[in-house]
């Protein structure tokens, strides 16, 4: 035996039973952590550094352990998942299979994306479920390609059904709005292209709003209505959605342009469009009211302003009125029962 071997030997032996501690006391901590953690989320972190630092150094408290410990708590290790299995098992939960998903994505796509919620809304959505069933919920990243699967199927799911309501003519010339096919100067055969075709100019004064009150905004949005009446979209088009995933869409057509329209899909193209018209619809004939009721206001005040300038201007011209008018109320005062003819012609000179 070389001089220093069992020095070196019990070094080695404190070392290795050191680490054993160390490591110890992180699987203590970390089964701790793991445990509220789940109990407050209903899920694992992801990585250490999902647990906040006061919550690591007050749980470390409670289980008298360094805080330092947490950094050496194995992720890999055979340990965790049997603390994971545990820790399920003492809140009445179980993993999160691939069916759980796919039904997941089904009730989303079914349930609650009609109500256009965003993705976040969505997100939070599906942890409350799983909690509810007592499933471990998907991690973050997974949840937010479940709703982006979700959101997807829903979407073409839609589109689809509006376009089995829409009929060929009618796709026809909401295709026209982007396209650009029939007579641009809006005369047509039988009337017809008065209200059809034009393209992108179509397309982009659908998206317009009223202007100044006027006669000119009047005809315009006379000119709008006629063109979305044109189109013939079905009564019930959106009958079975809400108004509020139909203004979503109707704001999402609203930002496009036609080159941008034409890459998307005839389904997503002409749902897109169809919500815009029918929505614009509406307004058109909301905006036509209220420029009418402002046109009829207008037109009233001017009138009133040049009878009384004329008013004016004639009072001006006679010499005397006051005096005149001052005789003219005396006179039928005096005689209230007398004829014009008989009291008032005598005082300002003669019929």
């Amino acid at each position: 035996m070389g001089a220093g071997g069992p020095d070196r030997n019990l070094d080695a032996a404190g070392r290795r039973h050191e680490a054993g501690a160390e490591q110890v006391r992180g699987t203590r901590l970390g089964f701790a952590l793991l445990l509220k953690f789940f109990e407050v989320e209903a899920r694992f972190p992801e990585s250490a550094q999902e647990v906040p630092t006061a919550a690591v150094e007050y749980v470390a408290q409670q289980v008298k352990v360094p805080a330092e410990a947490w950094a050496d708590y194995d992720w890999q290790s055979k340990a965790i998942q049997r603390h994971r299995g545990e820790i399920r098992a003492a809140y009445g939960f179980r993993a999160n299979t691939e069916e759980d998903q796919d039904r997941l994505a089904a009730w989303l796509a079914t349930e609650l994306c009609p109500v256009e919620m965003p993705r976040d809304r969505l997100a939070a959505a599906v942890v409350a479920r799983c909690r509810n069933d007592h499933i471990e919920p998907p991690a973050p990243g997974q949840v937010r390609r479940l709703v982006g699967r979700a959101v997807t199927d829903f979407e073409a799911q839609f589109c689809r059904s509006r376009l089995e309501r829409i009929s060929h003519a009618t796709r026809s010339r909401l295709e026209d709005l982007v396209v650009g096919r029939g007579d641009e100067t809006g005369e047509g055969a039988a009337g017809a292209g008065s209200v059809a075709g034009g393209g992108r100019s179509h397309f982009a004064e659908l998206k317009t709003d009223p202007g100044a009150p006027g006669l000119e905004s009047l005809l315009a949005e006379v000119h709008k209505l006629r063109r979305v009446r044109w189109l013939e979209l079905p009564a019930d088009l959106f009958a079975d959605v809400s108004e509020k995933l139909v203004d979503a869409w109707r704001a999402r057509a609203s930002k496009e342009y036609p080159a941008n329209l034409e890459r998307m899909t005839p389904a997503r193209r002409l749902t897109l469009l169809a919500t815009l018209c029918h929505v614009r619809q509406t307004e058109s004939t909301d905006s036509l009211v209220d420029l009418f009721i402002q046109l009829v206001l207008k037109i009233n005040t001017r009138a009133e302003r040049k009878v009384d300038k004329e008013l004016n201007a004639e009072l001006k011209k006679i010499r005397g009125k006051e005096g005149m008018l001052l005789r003219v109320a005396e006179a039928a005062l005096s005689e209230p029962s007398g004829t014009v003819r008989r009291v008032i012609y005598p005082v300002v000179g003669g019929e």
